[in-house]
């Protein structure tokens, strides 16, 4: 158990919790205007896509900056989205792998603070039956609310154990067709490449009986996609052969499989305005961290796919760590761009928000509440418990920056710092989005000031510290002390 902050609850701290959400979420919805008790509760669908960059899919992330878009994939579906909501063209994931990223994004907390910071790691000291999920909170706001998670779970325990009603179970990639060899990256022809459209069916089915049923729902949809291995099907991959590669992006099989992904979006879409719930239904599209920095899986960094992003998948630069993130709902002006950044520990306190709760009500989150940001342009930063999104990353790989590090980015700027030898690169993104001139030396007290931030928010959670030869693989936390 951490110093000074509760890893779990027991029976009846959960119980308590639940009490005091159920509160909140009626005392909000009875001052609220003009909604009443009456109007009927949001639905929430919400489609995490694997390892999809910022600038992987044909939506400009970035309005105006060509480079924030693919120059070679084609995703019209969610230009369609984006067409119709909000895309947010600072948007974080919570880490640059997925499974610390997808326990941030279920429970609004970092992963330094959940001391859970890579794939393959031992979760036994996350007590998964009392943290408050997504469908717990939701469960408090009414307990109409029912929850579905398919496709790739990629963390611990199991679906249900975190409030799930429906699910595939505690899948994993190779549920998806991956297969760890050097064919990953070597596309195959199938006709439901990465399961995208089965699950798809899943969902219209879900979606089906919540509405027949009158019960409103949070509907989760984690694709396999664009997870390797590679897979598309055959006339899509025909598609892009007959299609000039880009300058940034020329894999075909990665496009193809972009391409069909999207097509189950469009297809969930279009069952949504069928059925006529659009006007009442959120739908949020994001990934779970950056692109792969290279494809086919090369391992040199000529130049990341992720470009002008420095380079991606497993380390905390901006190539790793920025991912597409739209939103249409409700409300929500067609077409608009919000430039706060924003994170993956923000999205439980967001849908509590908009479901009617007080997202203040949750205990030790990271995140804040983007609901103010959905509707209004003078917002201009979001609030949340900390200041500052943090990133920590505090092993070494073979793959990225090879280095423990960590990171913080508070307004423009953007501090990294590696663990072993306590050295520091300062950033100014605005300017510098590559993240190629390191300010520290230009700027000491603006690098000093992040330096503590960090620092102290690593010690505030009692984060895992590097030590060498920790890897925070396989073996429980409790045989490995080492914390800041």
């Amino acid at each position: 158990m951490k110093r000074g902050y509760t890893r779990a609850r027991s029976t009846f701290g959960w119980y308590f919790f639940l009490f005091s959400i159920l509160v909140g979420c009626e005392r909000s919805r009875s001052s609220s205007t003009p909604a009443s008790s009456e109007d009927p509760l949001p639905n929430f669908i919400f489609i995490l896509a694997d390892d999809q960059g910022w600038n992987g899919t044909s939506v400009q992330m970035q309005p105006g900056k060509a480079y924030s878009a693919s120059d070679y994939h084609e995703t019209p579906n969610l230009e369609r989205l984006a067409q119709n909501g909000r895309r947010f063209s600072q948007a974080y994931s919570a880490a640059p792998v997925c499974a610390p990223s997808r326990y941030s994004l279920q429970l609004g907390k970092s992963p330094a603070r959940l001391s859970l910071i890579r794939v393959g790691m031992n979760t036994e000291h996350i007590d998964h039956e009392s943290e408050v999920s997504i469908p717990k909170a939701l469960k408090a706001c009414n307990t109409k609310y029912v929850s579905a998670h398919y496709g790739k779970w990629g963390m611990g325990s199991d679906p249900k154990t975190l409030g799930f009603a429906h699910s595939d179970g505690a899948t994993q990639n190779k549920t998806g067709g991956f297969v760890n060899n050097p064919q990953q990256w070597e596309c195959t022809h199938v006709e439901d490449p990465k399961k995208v459209f089965s699950l798809t069916k899943k969902a219209i089915a879900f979606i089906n009986e919540r509405v027949d049923r009158e019960e409103p729902f949070f509907l989760q949809i984690s694709h396999y996609a664009v997870h390797s291995s590679i897979q598309s099907r055959r006339e899509t991959s025909d598609k892009f052969k007959g299609k000039v590669i880009g300058d940034q992006h020329t894999d075909v099989g990665f496009a193809a499989m972009t391409f069909d992904l999207d097509k189950s979006l469009g297809m969930l879409m279009d069952h949504v305005e069928r059925l006529d719930i659009a006007e009442n239904t959120f739908i949020i599209y994001m990934s779970d961290n950056g692109a792969v920095p290279n494809i086919p899986g090369a391992r040199k960094y000529e130049r990341s796919y992720n470009y002008p992003l420095a380079r991606g998948k497993w380390d905390a630069m901006e190539g790793g760590l920025r991912v597409p993130l739209i939103v249409c709902g409700p409300g929500i002006e067609a077409g608009s761009v919000c430039n706060i950044p924003v994170g993956g520990a923000d999205l439980l306190p967001t849908i509590v928000s908009l479901a009617g709760g007080d997202p203040n009500r949750l205990r030790d989150l990271d995140g804040g509440s983007l609901k103010a940001a959905l509707y209004d342009d003078n917002v201009r930063s979001i609030i949340r418990s900390v200041r500052g999104l943090y990133f920590h990353v505090p092993y070494r790989n073979s793959i990225a920056l090879r280095r423990p590090h960590s990171a913080v980015r508070i307004g423009d700027m953007k501090l990294l710092k590696f663990q072993d030898t306590g050295e520091i690169k300062l950033f100014d993104l605005t300017n510098d989005l590559a993240e190629m001139t390191d300010l520290s030396d230009s700027l000491p007290l603006v690098a000093q000031l992040l330096t503590t931030n960090l620092d102290n928010y690593l010690h505030g959670v009692r984060a895992l510290k590097w030590q060498e030869g920790i890897t925070w693989k396989n073996k429980p936390l409790s045989e490995i002390n080492s914390y800041h």
